[in-house]
């Protein structure tokens, strides 16, 4: 087997243990989480959970911003460079020509990608400035008076900017494909953070004292603590024998418009910045959800729409995350390699295909399933406190909307992977015409038609629904200029199957609210059966 191809075999191999390791990740950060919430959320009032979930876009807005278009450029570098040199100003890093062929082009390349994690720590100050200003000066008089409201953004605003810190940590594990050591570390910080939550939350309903979010910030500091200690505890020991350094390292080059300051690469730098003006669009899209709560509802709103949310979300971060995450950068290593490319092309096109039909497969089982059990066990999950019909309709609406979730996440994927900067560019314009028929449709069903979250969600669908058609649109024309193809019929499943969903949704639509929840198992077991004949 020539060499390119198997660098193909050793990308998609490395692709199914990264996938699996990021998956435990997910399930046991969720599992963790998800144990924390059950355990306060019946003495948390809807109105904190509103705020928390303020506090939550605040934390996630800064690090989307500081680091989104850093790690996307970085993902699009090879895993070689060109012919140079580094140093280490202090000493302790040194690269001479002593160097083999194979392992001097790796060293520039692993030290191309940590100067450009860097990046991503300078462009966090402004951001949390810019944030905490926003967030503190239009805050509303409910939110500012809540108890340590102030102290908890403080604390927020901190535990962002330390998580940065580990972006050249991240930047290794990410071309060396560490996937194990990353799920290690994520696993054990996400259950200090739950830790911390649950743990302050109930000491605080024992003493009968009101934190506020206070918890909720704290749990967010622990977290990246605990990112930072164990990243510093396992990767520094690796770079000696990759030789180089996690500190930005000066790269010396015959070429001087390679690198910018004689660090960065620059081609990512321009691919950055592409990249994070098309970021500033897509997170109004991803996060407008809660961005509109927080100015057209009230906290009891955002609160009970945040615990919809979370559930019904479950699996969207739980699997979805993990498979878009290393998908990306498996589309980015086969698609970027200059080597091969028809090979590539097809094999990048086969694990896409593979994906969008397990899509498929679990579309067919959510739309008549879900809205069915959801009602019924939410009792169990929240208390008498949080089942009420609004929450439960909520919840069974958001099961329709996690496949929309789920067929735009893998394609985005792609995008952001295949995509020139002139594509990406293309792409910005028309997430600022989507971002902007969200915001309309939202209007429309929350205030016009007086839908409240459940309109919010249905906005959400037709937001998916278009942004997906866009990059299946964007699929078809890349793979016809590599001389290949994408239709419907590849991935869809037989038409008997999509019949029998229908019909299944219809016929649980119809049933009553009677049933305990081991006969809603019992039944979902059967529908489940009968599906897995039908396919």
């Amino acid at each position: 087997m020539s060499q390119p191809g198997e660098n193909v075999n050793r990308i998609l191999a490395s692709s199914v243990s990264g996938m699996t390791f990021l998956i435990i990740v997910q399930v046991a950060s969720r599992l963790f989480t998800f144990i924390a919430n059950q355990l306060i959320l019946r003495s948390l009032s809807p109105a904190i959970l509103g705020i928390g979930t303020q506090l939550e876009l605040y934390f996630i807005s800064i690090l989307y911003f500081s680091r989104e278009s850093i790690r996307t450029a970085i993902q699009r570098q090879p895993f070689h460079g060109a012919s140079a040199t580094a140093n280490h100003d202090g000493g302790h890093y040194h690269i001479s020509g002593k160097l083999s062929r194979k392992s001097q082009p790796q060293t520039i390349s692993s030290q191309s990608v940590v100067n450009m994690s860097y990046l991503s720590i300078s462009m966090g100050v402004p951001s949390a400035f810019i944030f905490a200003t926003l967030y503190t000066q239009f805050a509303s008089q409910e939110v500012s008076e809540s108890p340590f409201y102030l102290s908890a953004v403080t604390i927020t605003t901190v535990a962002s900017l330390m998580e940065l810190c580990v972006e050249p940590f991240f930047a290794v594990v990410q071309q060396y494909t560490l996937y194990k050591k990353r799920a290690i570390v994520e696993t054990a910080a996400a259950f200090m953070k739950s830790l911390t939550v649950c743990g302050l939350f109930t000491w605080a309903s024992w003493k009968d004292r009101d934190l506020g979010v206070l918890p909720f910030a704290l749990g967010y500091l622990c977290y990246s603590l605990s990112l930072i200690s164990g990243y510093y505890l396992t990767i520094p020991k690796l770079t000696s024998r990759w030789r180089f350094s996690l500190l930005p390292t000066k790269i010396k080059s015959s070429d001087k418009s390679i690198y910018l300051a004689d660090r960065f690469p620059r081609h990512l730098v321009i691919l950055s910045t592409n990249v994070f003006f098309q970021s500033i669009v897509k997170h109004l899209l991803t996060q407008g959800d809660a961005m509109i709560l927080a100015a057209m509802t009230s906290l009891q709103d955002q609160g009970i729409y945040s615990l919809a949310s979370n559930y019904g979300g479950l699996v969207a971060r739980v699997l979805f995350q993990p498979i878009e995450e290393n998908s990306r950068a498996v589309f980015s290593s086969l698609l970027n390699a200059g080597e091969q490319r028809a090979s590539n092309v097809s094999a990048a096109k086969a694990h896409l295909i593979e994906i969008l039909q397990a899509y498929a497969m679990l579309a067919v089982f959510t739309f008549p399933l879900g809205p069915y059990l959801v009602p019924r066990i939410l009792p169990l999950l929240g208390g008498h406190r949080w089942a009420s019909p609004d929450v439960g309709s909520l919840l069974s609406l958001y099961c329709y909307y996690i496949p929309f979730l789920a067929f735009n996440g893998i394609t985005e994927a792609f995008v952001s992977s295949a995509a020139s900067a002139s594509d990406l560019r293309r792409q910005a314009y028309w997430m600022g015409v989507f971002s902007a028929s969200f915001a309309l449709a939202a209007y429309l069903f929350l205030k016009i038609g007086g839908l409240g979250a459940h309109g919010l969600v249905w906005a959400n669908i037709i937001n998916m629904a278009v942004r997906t058609a866009w990059s299946f649109i964007f699929l078809r024309s890349y793979f016809y200029l590599h001389g290949s193809s994408l239709a419907l019929a590849e991935f869809c499943l037989r038409p008997q199957t999509w019949i029998a969903g229908a019909l299944s949704s219809i016929i649980l639509a119809r049933q009553g609210h009677d049933d305990t929840v081991y006969r809603n198992f019992v039944k979902a077991l059967m529908f489940c059966t009968g599906y897995s004949l039908l396919m």
